[in-house]
């Protein structure tokens, strides 16, 4: 019996820059995501009024496209949700209570919160998940773009 792979998906949390949002919609197609949940002022690739962001197009290369995605307000409310659907929620951030993230093993539904390029996740977020995760570093800088630990993260 072949068994089917868990879905996977990210909720990219306050992510302020068009490129990052872009370049994790390329990252997560090549990744075979299911879904980006597009939460609090994170931007989407089609804008208020209708229109085509370009600026996120043109890191995405028309991943906007492939991947399914949801603007979402809330990320709180989000993630309680999903939880209530039996997805195992995952935060990728540096904290006292985070574990290396090859540890995990992925075995049923999984999402993958990404926060802030300079707050990061907030506490009361990262109590609501199962685990906090983190990408060793080894050289003097403290952390990665969002973008690249997204790629990281997901083809672990």
């Amino acid at each position: 019996m072949i068994s089917q792979e868990p879905k996977i998906c990210l909720a990219l949390h306050n992510i302020r820059s068009t490129h990052n949002v872009g370049s994790i919609f390329r990252t997560a197609d090549a990744a075979g995501v299911s879904k980006i949940y597009l939460c609090g002022i994170t931007p989407a690739p089609i804008d208020r009024f209708g229109r085509i962001r370009k600026d996120i197009a043109k890191s995405a290369l028309g991943a906007e496209k492939t991947v399914e995605w949801e603007g979402v307000t809330e990320t709180v409310k989000l993630v309680k949700f999903l939880k209530r659907k039996d997805w195992k929620v995952y935060a990728i951030e540096q904290s006292k209570n985070s574990i290396n993230y090859k540890k995990i093993k992925i075995n049923s539904k999984s999402v993958f919160i990404l926060g802030s390029e300079v707050g990061g996740i907030e506490n009361g977020l990262l109590d609501l998940c199962h685990q906090i995760l983190e990408i060793p570093m080894k050289g003097k800088k403290e952390s990665l773009n969002v973008s690249v630990a997204a790629g990281i993260v997901l083809f672990k």
